[in-house]
């Protein structure tokens, strides 16, 4: 249907045979493929704490629940971001404070926010590497650290992503990452987490399978013949199949980011000169705080601009668009809901209506960057 997709899988047949084996293998579910793949994802990011589930929301839901987040406390979180972020805070029976962003040219939380919507309630802050772009996270930790809070890293869209030389998913207590179909490390659905500290890691591997102290490959292999189970825990474990893939993507992954920046960079020069269009980010690597992993290509309309129409003749043109995303403070749920709180999101309401990505993926030709950019400035009239 489209000419220019949003995204698109860079799948090869090293990813089929990863899967055909693993099928082969007879062991389906979480193994020894799965241990590989968290080790090997480990060394790209610089630590060993690193455990494989099923989705980032589960991820997610994991790390608050690791912390002891729950009734009566508050997760700060922004409110330009996928819904998970907020929805596994309130899932365990938080409540949600939504901050804004820092303004047009980064899209992130802003400290200062965040220094204003602490309470004596309190418990976690939980940042979001918009499009790939590291956070402030000197001023975010800063804050954390002085208030005696918790920092949960939604690093879904930053896999190989840096801030001053530390991985993204690395410098909070804990981080997360999503695997889904249109994320730069693809396996259809699955996610990781990241601890910084062993006892951390060592509560999600519990909590991971059901507050077991055996898994079943244990017993299968005869290292163990029963286990206990010390904890009320979930089943977020992820299986063989994807964690073969994952393997693949890995290898895949510098190389895709490489790619994806030098398309958001093309995408900047030739954007530049188009009257009210806002680009975030634009000037990121001049200010020399690390690498993004350009998951997305935002771009904001100019003012008063139907994104609708421009998304319409986007269509006709056979080219892919989307909105990352509609603030969560928008939705009929948490619009209406007394557990999440929603004032002074004055910039995230500036730009909501404005915000439009565009194709980004690394086995886009720069002429289909060069074609969705003259798309662009003729549907803007």
């Amino acid at each position: 249907m489209w000419k220019i997709p949003l995204s698109d899988l860079s799948f090869g047949p090293e990813e089929a045979e990863a899967a055909r084996q693993v099928v082969a293998s007879g062991w389906l579910t979480m193994g020894e493929r799965t241990a590989q793949f968290e080790r090997e994802l480990g060394e790209a990011l610089g630590t060993p704490r690193v455990l494989a589930v099923t989705n980032c929301t589960a991820a997610l839901h994991l790390a608050y629940t690791a912390l002891s987040v729950g009734p009566g406390d508050e997760v700060i979180c922004p409110s330009l971001t996928f819904v998970a972020t907020a929805n596994a805070a309130l899932l365990c029976g938080a409540n949600v404070v939504l901050a804004d962003i820092v303004g047009d040219d980064d899209l992130g939380v802003d400290p200062a926010d965040i220094v204003r919507k602490i309470t004596p309630r309190t418990r976690a802050i939980a940042v979001v590497h918009y499009a790939g772009y590291p956070c402030d996270m000197d001023a975010i930790s800063a804050i954390a650290a002085e208030r005696g809070l918790a920092v949960v890293e939604d690093a879904a869209h930053a896999p190989l992503a840096s801030y001053r030389g530390r991985a993204l998913g690395t410098l909070g207590d804990v981080g997360c990452l999503s695997f889904f179909s249109n994320k730069n490390l693809a396996v259809g659905e699955g996610g990781a987490v990241i601890a910084r500290d062993d006892a951390l890691h060592a509560r999600m591997r519990l909590l991971r399978a059901h507050g077991m102290t055996t898994l079943t490959l244990d017993r299968h292999k005869g290292h163990a013949f029963t286990y206990d189970v010390v904890e009320a825990g979930m089943n977020y474990r992820i299986d063989e199949i994807r964690s073969a893939i994952g393997l693949v993507q890995l290898g895949r992954l510098a190389a895709g980011n490489a790619r994806r920046r030098a398309l958001a960079a093309r995408y900047h020069e030739r954007l530049a000169g188009v009257r009210g269009l806002g680009l975030p980010y634009r000037d990121f690597y001049a200010r020399g705080l690390g690498e993004s992993a350009h998951h997305l290509m935002p771009v904001l309309l100019p003012e008063g601009t139907s994104r609708e129409a421009v998304m319409e003749a986007m269509k006709a043109r056979g080219i892919q668009t989307s909105v990352h995303y509609t603030p969560i403070h928008r939705f009929s749920h948490h619009g209406a809901s007394e557990r999440v709180r929603k004032e002074g999101l004055s910039r995230t309401d500036a730009i909501a209506g404005r915000q439009l990505t565009l194709p980004l993926h690394p086995r886009m030709p720069d002429a289909d960057v060069d074609a969705v950019c003259e798309a662009l400035a003729a549907s803007l009239g």
